[in-house]
């Protein structure tokens, strides 16, 4: 997935889990909740995490980290 072919959704997206306010649910495959909620878009966290932006296990749920991709894309400093 390159840049351009992210949407604006994808980088919502991304700028959630780089906040801090992304988590994995391993109930319905690679589910992301956003502020306790489930994401609107259901391939959107399964999506991210193939084009290598964010890390996120369905066997050990808990928050999704931005990759060092993810931070490049989203233009922020490595941590």
């Amino acid at each position: 997935m390159t840049t351009c072919e992210l949407s604006h959704r994808d980088r919502a997206v991304l700028r959630a889990v780089a906040a801090g306010r992304c988590v994995v649910s391993g109930d319905i495959g690679l589910s992301l909740l956003i502020d306790g909620r489930y994401c609107s878009d259901q391939f959107a966290g399964l999506r991210l995490k193939d084009a290598g932006l964010i890390a996120a296990s369905v066997s050990q749920p808990g928050h999704a980290k931005l990759t060092p991709s993810g931070r490049t894309l989203l233009g922020m400093a490595a941590n």
